[in-house]
């Protein structure tokens, strides 16, 4: 029996009340043995990279799941071997473990917080069993409400909420060009398009006049027809040349198919395996609310049912604050102002309660469902609302108390952030009342202003009051005295880390010198290091509505590093990266300039544009960068050496060598996406799927070239006793080292570790990634570049996964760039980063719809005195500990 499953030694250590683990050595962990109590709150810090995760997922969390999979059945045993053992010696007392991990949600307009939340599902019942319906309406079941079912979808948008138009303007939005001149630029690039222009010469078109000249008769054929005539081509002809060719019966080049240009547009959306085509195409596509159902997604007869005067639509559309206020008095038998017996849960009521406040004081959506309106509903129906009403009500106090009362519903899974997405599953696995489990958690407080974080932390002691331990890797200073146990992972990054240097109680840590985390988590207080730079000119925005601004008036300091501050969901991305992004990038004619290729996002947006107008100062900005933290990429042929550029001068050097050269090898040889040089088994990804059936796939290393990417006569050519794929390896930090003389290779490699990205692999796939590190890698590509000043940067949350020894590396960064003649502006929750800013505009007081407005404005200092900010108290802690 493998010394892993020792029954004795696990019933040891189930008396003792300690997961025992020995010999970890995953990734970067040095053969580490550490004890760590159940039934309590631990938390793994250490630095970026330092081996934390390796320690609680990679190797804990892995081993549970491991145990599952053994016990579930034989054709799962078979596939633990290709998903991955975690390299450990021995874990004993370890209960059944729950990963909360930081993820984006899954792409697709169908997943939804009401479907993650299981909040959908009731109110479907609450409709079906207890709505109002029109007169002769027969009764409909609860998938006659989802939008997700062929009976509930809307006939029109198939449940989509939004249809998609193809129009003139957006296929030619040049009409002074002819045809030749490709006026119509929805239509394929190249070969193809040369192909449908020569169809219309042999049909008889000018392609040689302006579009706008040819009669409209012609435009509307070749835009919208459904026709697909086959003619001959006379390819490389002129007109004339064409039209003689015709008359004489020529033999043809090829036989031509023509496809009119809206057809070709939503034939290639549809059908076409390219990203990148897909993504040209949906360029020519406007989204729009659908006419029939007004965006609310579901068929008529569904939208016609109605509870507390509002059909299912418009409830999916409020916030949950305002859900939970609608449905309090039904949750406390309330119809029409009569008291049933049974009254609502005491937490659900007080927390409606709230909610109702919220609804009736200042909501910005004009005629406010009456929440009385319950009419006529017979005593099974009062009896089955009560019932479902209270226990959504509960269900959305759950949320609530998370911080998350301002998502509606129907917001979509792919529109949250990492955080908040995290959160949604905390709230349903607290409803679960498992006791227990081992709750491995992802940095819980990403995303979060410092008062969410608070009742963050209370959710997760009620989790732990029902007997379950919870396993946290966290960066937050807070968590980390709120602590029952510290396991401080380190001291530095990759090969450099993988030490367990303290295990004990958070005192305990005051006294180990080696420690990064020690020397925050109990510093003493520090001047500022710098004072805070004087505005002299500024950027100012007047009349801003987006989301939850109304007719908002801002400004922002140019030359300076501003801070935006607030609650989650107070209005500081709507402000930041949607308001002032957009209306800069209307300023300068463009998009926004950033590297990135986010290939996978191709569904045409509804398009909402910001009200509002950049009032003076935009004349002072030539350049807008927003580094965002979407991924890199979303499979493992993306990676940091692809992406920053670097691997291109890598593969130069490898097709300079002689033995490249005398085999004629170029630097395509070298790359893993063309098939020369790649392994042909897993074409060059490294890694192969593997089908689970029962659960999601996952990546296994490719059975051939065991991840190594290339075909064995590639991996033959060496550079200074390496081949390509020891390269791809290799951190940075060795790749920095090993590239002592090549400038083109050395140079990005020192601006990621100055970033403190030294400890990633090049070859690290874009799919491990988190959001804080595909951020930083875009802001380390940016940084490459030549600074010419007059730029603004836009950043969101840069300081997401960082340890706080990481935040300094990146506040120097970007105190650097303010001091090249820029200007930063970052939302950020992280109060160092806050205190560390020459402005601060901070907004609230609250969230949704009690947020949206400047609350307070200034230096971090005169932020920090300003008694209705909630950020106040907060940042004032900070600047008395010193920054």
């Amino acid at each position: 029996m493998a010394p892993r499953d020792r029954p004795e030694a696990t019933t040891v250590a189930a008396r003792d009340g300690f997961v025992r683990v020995r010999g970890a050595r995953e990734h970067n962990l040095k053969d580490v043995d550490v004890d760590i109590p159940r039934d309590a709150l631990v938390v793994f810090t250490g630095v970026s990279g330092s081996g934390k995760s390796s320690l609680a997922f990679g190797t804990i969390y892995a081993e549970a799941q491991r145990r599952y999979f053994e016990s579930v059945a034989p054709y799962a045993r078979r596939l633990i071997d290709q998903v991955g053992v975690p390299d450990v010696d021995e874990i004993t007392g370890l209960p059944p473990a729950v990963a909360l991990q930081q993820a984006r949600g899954t792409p697709g307009a169908r997943s939804s917080v009401g479907s993650v939340s299981q909040l959908s599902s009731l109110v479907r019942m609450l409709y079906s069993r207890a709505g109002t319906y029109p007169a002769k309406q027969p009764m409909l079941y609860a998938e006659d409400f989802s939008p997700n079912t062929a009976q509930g979808a809307c006939p029109n948008c198939h449940g989509l909420g939004r249809v998609f138009e193809v129009t003139e303007q957006t296929m030619v939005p040049d009409p002074s060009l002819s045809i030749r001149e490709r006026a119509i630029a929805s239509w394929p690039p190249a070969w193809h398009g040369q192909n449908l222009r020569d169809i219309l010469v042999t049909l008889g078109v000018d392609v040689d006049r302006p579009w706008r000249d040819l009669p409209k008769k012609d435009r509307d054929w070749i835009l919208f027809t459904e026709e697909q005539p086959t003619v001959p081509v006379y390819a490389g002809f002129t007109p004339a040349e064409t039209k003689a060719a015709l008359k004489s019966k020529m033999e043809p080049s090829y036989q031509g198919t023509f496809m009119g240009a809206r057809k070709y547009v939503l034939h290639t959306f549809a059908t076409t395996q390219s990203a990148l085509m897909k993504k040209r195409v949906s360029r020519y596509m406007i989204g729009g609310l659908c006419p029939m159902c007004d965006g609310k997604r579901l068929k008529r007869e569904a939208l016609s049912v109605t509870f507390a005067g509002v059909d299912i639509g418009t409830l999916g559309q409020m916030s949950l604050d305002r859900v939970a206020a609608l449905l309090a008095p039904a949750a406390a038998g309330r119809f029409g102002g009569v008291a049933r017996d049974a009254p609502a849960p005491t937490r659900a009521e007080a927390r409606a309660d709230t909610a109702r406040r919220i609804a009736a004081g200042g909501s910005s959506h004009a005629g406010a469902p009456d929440v009385r309106r319950t009419p006529n509903l017979s005593e099974e129906k009062r009896i089955a609302a009560q019932r479902i009403a209270q226990d959504l009500c509960a269900r959305i106090a759950t949320l609530q108390d998370l911080g998350l009362g301002y998502l509606a519903m129907e917001r979509s899974t792919p529109t949250l952030s990492p955080g908040e997405l995290q959160r949604l599953r905390l709230a349903t696995q607290i409803r679960s009342n498992l006791f227990g489990v081992v709750y491995v958690l992802d940095e819980p407080t990403a995303g979060l202003h410092p008062a969410d974080g608070e009742a963050l932390l209370d959710a997760l002691a009620q989790l732990k009051a029902q007997g379950n331990s919870l396993f946290i890797v966290e960066h937050d200073l807070e968590v980390m005295r709120r602590a029952d146990w510290l396991v401080d992972v380190g001291p530095d990054a990759g090969e450099k880390g993988g030490e367990v240097l303290y295990s004990g109680p958070p005192e305990g840590l005051r006294d180990v010198q080696a420690s990064r985390t020690a020397q925050y988590l109990f510093a003493e207080p520090a001047p500022r290091a710098r004072p805070p730079r004087e505005p002299s000119r500024w950027l100012e925005l007047r009349g801003l509505t987006r989301n939850n601004l109304h007719d908002l008036d801002a400004r922002f300091p140019l030359g300076l590093f501003t801070a935006v501050t607030g609650v989650s969901g107070s209005g500081k991305s709507s402000l930041v990266s949607q308001a002032l992004v957009e209306l800069v990038c209307a300023h300068l004619g463009h998009e926004p300039d950033h590297p990135e290729d986010d290939a996978d996002e191709t569904a045409p947006e509804v398009v909402l544009p910001t009200r509002g107008r950049l009032h003076a100062g935009a004349e002072a900005i030539r350049r807008l960068v927003r580094v965002d933290q979407k991924p890199i990429g979303r499979t493992p042929r993306s990676n940091l050496a692809t992406y920053t550029g670097l691997f291109d001068a890598v593969r130069k050097l490898y097709a300079a060598t002689p033995a490249a050269r005398k085999r004629r090898y170029d630097a395509g040889r070298f790359s893993f996406n063309v098939a020369k040089g790649r392994c042909e088994t897993c074409e060059g990804e490294g890694f192969v799927s593997v089908e689970l059936l029962f659960m999601p796939s996952v990546y296994a290393p490719c059975p051939t070239c065991h991840g190594a990417r290339y075909n064995e006569d590639t991996l033959k050519i060496a550079w200074h006793g390496r081949h390509i794929a020891d390269v791809l390896a290799m951190t940075v930090d060795d790749a920095w080292a090993f590239f002592a003389d090549e400038p083109a290779v050395r140079k990005p490699l020192g601006i990621l570790r100055d970033i403190g990205l030294g400890y990633l692999r090049l070859g690290q796939p874009a799919t491990e990634l988190s959001g804080g590190e595909a951020q930083r890698i875009k802001l380390a590509t940016e940084l490459q570049r030549p600074q010419r000043g007059d730029t603004l940067y836009v950043l969101d949350e840069p300081s997401t996964g960082l340890h706080p020894s990481d935040v300094d590396r990146l506040m120097a960064q970007l105190q650097g760039l303010v001091d090249a003649g820029n200007t930063v502006v970052v939302v950020e929750h992280e109060m160092r980063l806050v205190a560390a800013s020459d402005w601060v505009i901070d907004m609230g007081p609250g969230a949704g719809e009690e947020g949206g407005r400047i609350v307070a404005c200034g230096t971090p200092e005169q932020v920090a005195r300003d008694r209705t900010s909630r950020t106040a108290g907060y940042l004032r802690a900070t600047l008395g500990r010193g920054t």
